[in-house]
């Protein structure tokens, strides 16, 4: 028997989203622009609805003298950008998936970031508080629009990384930083053994780039951002130059545009603007120092490198997540699958974390049910 296709749900209001999840019975997925959807675990078959939070968009309150900004979750973030850049702002934030309409709420749900977390970190540390609405209905403010907040339990940071496993997100508070006067980029060719060693000295100058990464090619390519002030880094970059070597240029958008194209897709089943994926794209995180020889390592055949920071995305064979996920768990990093061709089936998980009792305690308190996100930590929980 063919199992009827999930209703949507599509609520315009925190109150909205409240009453669909007590108007509701039986399970809940929850989704935004739809971006990750094939990441993680995937959703469970037995699933009554599905939340769809694309409606519940737009900034709630904007204050540009504190730089802050309160917006709905299923606001995307270029949008967000267009506005605070009227006001000479920004959200230091540049996960790739941004460009195809990710959403602040998605992005946090997954954990998601992009090279400048190097400086200005990931959405956990530029969210400082968060409206979540729980399995009985109940709604959970965390933090607020102070940015020295440390009163009561911090649900903001558990919603990071949670997949929506402990409910709807629909609000959002972040910090903001200003617009660069400059931005520049240098890039320098060469395999990432390579470049880890130009980066090691590179961390340890006083030239405070705001991203490294290091892309796959033949023989690949080190790319290093700097932002400063227009009259400034001219002088920066040329000794930035001077750091990586002869070879060491100055190169356009366009490097971090092809960086960002690598780390983003293409994705499962084709989207219409690309090829589909051949293979399976898994996200990697270990120490910056181990993750050039466990690059090396794997059998990818399209690595976006983090040198710096210790967070890789690299597209491998469906076959051999598995071997991935051991091969990260080995050098006590993280992996997560966040992409594959609808047929494959591959563990979305490496080995279950230490903290696994804690979380799913946390879990049982926060939806006693497991009413949402069902399969998206499986086998974990």
């Amino acid at each position: 028997m063919t199992r009827a296709a999930p209703t949507t749900l599509r609520p315009t209001s925190a109150k909205e989203v409240r009453d669909a999840v007590l108007d509701t019975p039986g399970r809940l997925a929850i989704t935004g622009a739809g971006t990750a959807t094939g990441w993680a675990g995937r959703t469970a078959d037995d699933v009554a609805a599905t939340l769809d939070l694309s409606a519940l968009s737009g900034v709630i309150h904007h204050n540009p003298g504190d730089m802050t900004v309160s917006v709905h979750a299923g606001t995307p973030v270029r949008a967000l950008q267009e506005q605070l850049a009227e006001h000479g702002q920004r959200l230091a934030f540049d996960a790739a998936r941004v460009a195809r309409g990710a959403t602040v709420g998605g992005l946090l749900a997954t954990a998601d970031a992009g090279p400048s977390a190097l400086v200005w970190g990931g959405l956990r540390d530029l969210v400082i508080g968060t409206t979540s609405v729980l399995a009985d209905g109940t709604m959970v403010r965390s933090g607020g629009h102070v940015i020295k907040n440390v009163a009561g339990y911090d649900m903001a940071k558990l919603m990071h990384g949670s997949y929506g496993t402990f409910g709807p997100l629909v609000e959002v508070v972040l910090r903001l930083h200003p617009v660069p006067k400059a931005v520049a980029c240098v890039g320098v060719d060469g395999p990432v053994t390579e470049a880890a060693s130009r980066v090691l000295e590179l961390m340890a100058s006083p030239l405070e780039p705001i991203a490294v990464e290091w892309v796959s090619g033949d023989p690949g390519r080190l790319l290093v951002r700097l932002e400063g002030g227009a009259r400034t880094l001219p002088a920066r970059v040329e000794r930035l130059r001077e750091l990586l070597g002869a070879d060491a240029r100055e190169v356009g958008a366009d490097a971090w545009d092809a960086h960002a194209s690598l780390t983003d897709g293409p994705h499962a089943g084709g989207d219409g603007d690309g090829p589909a994926l051949d293979g399976a794209v898994v996200r990697i995180g270990c120490a910056p120092t181990r993750l050039a020889p466990l690059v090396e390592q794997l059998p990818a055949t399209a690595v976006t490198a983090g040198l710096a920071t210790g967070v890789a995305t690299v597209t491998v064979p469906g076959a051999a997540v598995a071997e991935v996920h051991d091969a990260v768990a080995a050098v006590g990093g993280t992996s997560v699958l966040r992409d594959r061709p609808k047929a494959l089936d591959a563990p979305a998980w490496g080995p279950a974390p230490s903290a696994l009792a804690l979380l799913r305690a946390v879990k049982t308190q926060l939806d006693p049910e497991a009413r949402f996100a069902a399969g998206r930590f499986a086998p974990w929980m």
